[in-house]
């Protein structure tokens, strides 16, 4: 009885191989005839209930046959992944004759795109670039530039103090006085950067940039300042643009003036944006003396002007935008007008 099984699971085992083509086929066979609950498991349970005179010649078929199977298995098993993963190689297959995916491609924020038009009109004019600290002495930020510690200015920039003598720096005017520390004139210097004040509304963020620049030399007079200043003008808005100097008051310049900008929305009407018909620029001025006086200069042999520019400022009347905060809102509709 069990001989005839032995034959019969070895029959059904063969034909079953014979037709199975792939991996999961063959796993189902081999779990069918040798797994736990399979058919020559249960079979070798069996031989418990046979004489045991015959018991040795039925365990050696029986095992025969699972050997068989096992090795019928593997074989096919082997043939079958082989196939299996020449089929997901093909169907993988590149078609070089196909177009290419081009990636998309990142670009200049527009910010940093004018920050580098305004600093190649200055070094096409001969000055150099220098970059300082973002984190500054109360010192470089105030004291050097004629802002005693009780001088009222200073409510004007409405500072981040980090501690009693550490704050983000409200301009980038500290670099100018670590620039003449660390020359002697004449020097010509457009300091790129960010700064950082209490501020958000239309037309002012509380991180934004500015561009200062300064020039030290015997002789240097306002008239080399407006000269500078309205080339740069024509430059960076055409040759058509329109500015205007306003007196005005820096601590560490005097005399001091404004510069604006006729407001490129209204034409000079006055608008939301610009209130007036024009819009504030960049302040500038003659180097205060004390300021000469602090870093080592004597203002009786030299002076010097200095101005500071918000690129941001800049950057809405080059490209018509009324609204500052629409270069910070990440919104790639907009940024990629400027690509």
């Amino acid at each position: 009885m069990v001989e005839a099984v032995i034959e019969q699971v070895r029959a059904r085992a063969v034909e079953e191989l014979a037709h199975a083509a792939t991996s999961a086929e063959l796993e189902a066979i081999r779990v069918r005839y040798l797994g736990r609950h399979g058919e020559i498991t249960q079979l070798l349970r069996s031989l418990s209930s046979v004489p045991a005179a015959e018991r040795p010649e039925l365990g050696r078929r029986a095992n025969e046959l699972k050997v068989e199977i096992e090795a019928g298995v593997h074989e096919r098993l082997e043939a079958a992944r082989a196939e299996e993963r020449r089929r997901q190689l093909a169907a993988m297959r590149l078609d070089l004759t196909l177009p290419g995916r081009r990636p998309p491609v990142g670009t200049l924020h527009p910010l940093t795109q004018v920050q580098d038009e305004i600093v190649s009109i200055f070094m096409g004019l001969g000055f150099s670039v220098a970059e300082g600290p973002e984190i500054e002495s109360d010192y470089y930020n105030f004291e050097a530039l004629n802002f005693p510690r009780d001088h009222p200015a200073r409510d004007m920039q409405d500072s981040f103090y980090l501690s009693e003598d550490t704050l983000l720096r409200t301009h980038t005017s500290p670099v100018q006085i670590r620039v003449m520390q660390a020359e002697r004139p004449p020097l010509r210097y457009v300091v790129p950067g960010r700064a950082y004040r209490r501020d958000a509304d239309q037309t002012h963020s509380p991180m934004f940039h500015q561009v200062e620049g300064l020039a030290v030399d015997r002789n240097i007079t306002m008239a080399d300042l407006k000269g500078t200043l309205e080339l740069f003008a024509q430059e960076m808005f055409g040759s058509r643009s329109t500015i205007r100097f306003r007196p005005s008051f820096f601590p560490f310049t005097e005399p001091s003036a404004e510069v604006d900008v006729l407001c490129f929305l209204c034409g000079g009407n006055g608008c939301r944006v610009c209130k007036s018909g024009w819009l504030e620029i960049l302040g500038s001025g003659m180097m205060h003396p004390r300021v000469l006086q602090n870093v080592g200069y004597d203002p009786e042999e030299f002076t010097g002007w200095a101005f500071g520019m918000g690129i941001d400022r800049v950057a809405m009347l080059k490209y018509g935008i009324d609204d500052i905060r629409l270069f910070f809102d990440n919104d790639l509709r907009f940024l990629r007008q400027f690509a």
